[in-house]
């Protein structure tokens, strides 16, 4: 919202005479008015000799202004009921008077064009900065609302309960049709502001627009021919007419004797601004990208008069418009051209009141006119104009915190704008009162005096209103950090072709450094990456990330975000390992047979192995015959082969760096069946799909012998059992190496019951002996797998 002492002529406003040196065509018409009455208004194209245009090129619609009237008597109440009107996308509520204070509430209703529907009602902002010593014809203003494109109004004005004070004389809803004047705002997508065609048209009086003249504004205001069809003045209504463009007479904007009684002795005397246009100073911080005002739009038609200057830009106050914030951001450059508008053809301003504008995209605009790096004299905050700029948020953040993307735009504007005149973004700063008031918080200002404020500050701060909205105000705080810097929030997210263990990254040379910031990326003048505390690479201050290549051994690594202030952070450091060293096997992979349940096409085996490295081992994987990751200490992995098959036993050893070595051993398990056996003594043999091969061999004769003879590494006798089963000895080249007990609480078959693994692959003799033991003499042999 804006405030402050600006005091220039309303522009082409529905009762501005319109200059004939502009060749512009007029449209006149009649607003007929739900109480009856009826508004002459009158609007011009900024350029050709008709509708067409001089250049034959289709039209743009310019920007249009038309003022309804609100109906009622007494002191307690003024209405607009609903009405049809032309299109409009921003309105205000003014009375006359720029000096008297409305002591009450306003609200409106608008139709939407799009869906036909009635919007619920909006409570219109009142609480605006006052005029001091403005011109007669300078009207009292509300806040401006963006109301989206609607094509019918109401307005309800009520005086406050408790108070005295009628509503004043002249109460009036204004609408601003933002027209269309760019390319982006003629898409027919719905997406622009418009189809660049005329809006629905009010109904006309009868008046023919080729027949019409428009009289030169130089000449006296009795003469303006809208003074003469506009109805008279009474308390709903003011006369038509305007006075000669009055000089600023506010004590902060007119360098005149007469705005305003010295201060005291004590007190410091009030800066000057002056017409002067000064020496852009560089700046400590990139200036943003910021929208020409001849890009959104400006009419520089209506404001003719020459910028001031300041000495210099002390602060900057952030404000918000008010209104909406369901606007599309290609719609932002129609609202900055109604805020316009309204500021000098309804509220009767020179120009905009703002330096700068900002929508929740992160757009920024120029505001008044004189130079985005110039100290310009803004009109937006009362009493604080003389030493500050401002930028305003469009939208309401009473209720709704701004976007990120307008947090950094206005970031972005501060340390710029605040580091032409090496000012901290988060510091602070004296200022000179051009007021005596208060602000929201009750703080007493009296005129010439200084007081301390933030650097970046609020509406609020300087005057009392709640603007910017309490969630933009808390929001200040962050946006103060952001344009002072250092960068906040910086912390290494990531360490590419690179492996941590425990608290060391290992590469075989090259990185890739990932990071974050809760900073901006557009506030960050770069980003680098040190190694050993040497800056090895480069990134710009949007980037995530950097690369380098690191000589072998041990080293530092950190990242340093230089902030657009200068001011640099930088993360702890990380300690990181080049190496190229593959890992080794000190024991490769190798197989040994184990218990468990055999079939014809799975052995269970048991896989060991060792695997170490020079730095740091990672993992070993099993690649074949089948596949499993184990951590650097696991040396042994149950498993199964297929048996009558040799299988290649690869596995690959992996260090940190990522650097790793394979070794590939190839083993076959070979079943040898009880009848490939020499046998002595008594043997039955016995049939079921449940033994190896389908049959088997028993015997309970005491000292029954089977005997196997192979060549391998490892071997396993393979049985069934039963609760029944008896006792066997195990002798192993001639020599006795085991009893084994084939007694079962449960039937099992194809048990490998005992094994034995040699160093070496070798011819080897197994021989089993029947034990007959007492009450349970019988064992069921199923065969013999060995390994080779």
């Amino acid at each position: 919202m804006t405030g402050g002492n600006d005091v220039g002529r309303r522009g082409t406003h529905a009762y501005r005479p319109l200059s004939l040196k502009r060749r512009a065509w007029l449209t006149l018409g009649a607003v007929v008015l739900g109480g009856g009455g009826v508004v002459t208004y009158a609007v011009a194209s900024p350029s050709g000799d008709g509708p067409g245009g001089g250049d034959g090129a289709r039209p743009k619609r310019p920007v249009k202004v038309y003022d309804l009237a609100l109906q009622g008597t007494g002191g307690d109440r003024r209405e607009l009921s609903r009405t049809d009107t032309r299109q409009f996308s921003l309105l205000g509520v003014t009375w006359a008077g720029a000096g008297k204070r409305l002591h009450g509430t306003a609200q409106v209703r608008t139709r939407s064009v799009e869906t036909g529907d009635w919007t619920p009602w909006h409570d219109v902002d009142l609480d605006v900065d006052p005029l001091d010593k403005p011109g007669p014809r300078v009207r009292g203003a509300s806040e401006p609302v963006w109301v989206g494109p609607s094509d019918g109004v109401q307005v309800q004005v009520v005086r406050k309960n408790g108070t005295t004070t009628p509503l004043p004389r002249g109460i009036e809803v204004n609408l601003v049709d933002p027209g269309v004047v760019t390319d982006a705002e003629t898409k027919p997508d719905g997406k622009g502001n418009g189809d660049g065609t005329e809006p629905a048209a009010f109904a006309l009086d009868g008046t023919d627009p080729s027949t019409s003249t428009t009289p030169d504004p130089s000449a006296d205001a009795s003469t303006d021919p809208d003074a003469t069809t506009s109805p008279s003045p009474t308390d709903d209504q003011t006369t038509a007419t305007t006075s000669p463009s009055p000089s600023d007479t506010s004590p902060e904007e007119s360098t005149s004797s007469s705005a305003t009684t010295p201060p005291p002795a004590t007190t410091t005397p009030t800066p000057t601004p002056t017409a002067t246009v000064p020496t852009a100073p560089p700046s400590t911080a990139p200036r943003p990208q910021i929208v020409p005002r001849a890009d959104w739009g400006a009419d520089e038609s209506i404001s003719p008069e020459a910028p001031e200057y300041n000495a210099d830009v002390k602060a900057l106050f952030v404000h918000h418009t008010d209104g909406t914030n369901d606007y599309t951001c290609d719609q932002s450059p129609a609202i900055v051209r109604s805020i316009y508008a309204y500021h000098v053809q309804v509220s009767g301003w020179k120009d905009l009141g703002y330096n700068f504008l900002v929508d929740k995209c992160g757009t920024l605009f120029e505001g008044r006119k004189g130079g985005v790096d110039l100290p310009v004299l803004g009109a937006h905050t009362y009493g604080w104009n003389r030493e500050a700029a401002a930028v305003a948020v469009i939208g309401d953040y009473t209720q709704t915190s701004a976007t990120d993307a307008a947090l950094t735009s206005i970031a972005r504007l501060a340390a710029w704008k605040l580091g032409q005149y090496g000012a901290d973004p988060a510091g602070t700063t004296q200022l000179v009162a051009g007021a005596t008031q208060k602000n929201l918080a009750g703080t007493s200002f009296t005129t010439g005096t200084k007081y301390t404020f933030q650097r970046i500050s609020g509406h609020r701060d300087g005057f009392n209103t709640l603007c910017p909205g309490d969630l933009l105000y808390n929001q200040l705080p962050k946006i103060r950090s952001w344009a002072a810097g250092p960068a906040q929030g910086l912390k290494v997210t990531s360490v590419g072709s690179a492996t941590l263990s425990g608290t060391t990254y290992y590469t075989k040379g090259a990185v890739k450094v990932g990071w974050t910031t809760t900073t901006p990326g557009t506030l960050i003048s770069r980003f680098e990456l040190l190694v050993d505390g040497k800056v090895t690479a480069t990134a710009a201050g949007t980037a995530t990330s950097a690369s380098a290549t690191l000589p072998l051994g041990t080293h530092s690594v950190a990242v340093r975000a230089v902030h657009v202030s200068g001011r640099a952070t930088t993360t702890a450091a990380l300690k990181v390992v080049a190496e190229t060293t593959a890992p080794t096997f000190p024991t490769p992979p190798t197989l040994a047979l184990r218990t468990g349940t055999v079939s014809t096409t799975s052995v269970p085996v048991t896989l060991s192995w060792k695997a170490a490295d020079n730095a740091a081992l990672n993992s070993v994987k099993l690649l074949t015959p089948t596949t499993a990751t184990f951590g650097p200490t696991v040396t042994s992995a149950g498993s199964t082969a297929k048996p009558g098959t040799a299988s290649l036993w690869s596995m690959r050893a992996y260090d940190y760096a990522g650097n790793y070595a394979t070794s590939s051993p190839s083993y076959t398990p070979v079943i040898l069946q009880e009848t490939s056996a020499v046998r002595t003594g008594t043997w039955t043999t016995r049939s079921s799909t449940s033994y190896l091969g389908g049959g088997s061999y028993s015997s309970s004769a005491k000292n029954a012998a089977l005997t196997w003879t192979f060549t391998g590494r490892s071997a396993s006798w393979v049985v069934s059992r039963a609760t029944t089963s008896g006792q066997a000895y195990v002798y192993v080249d001639g020599v006795k190496v085991s009893t084994v007990d084939l007694k079962s609480a449960t039937t099992l078959y194809r048990q490998a019951i005992w094994t034995k693994t040699w160093p070496t692959s070798a011819k080897h003799t197994v021989k089993i002996v029947v034990v007959a033991t007492a009450g349970r003499p019988t064992i069921t042999t199923d065969g013999l797998v060995y390994l080779k």
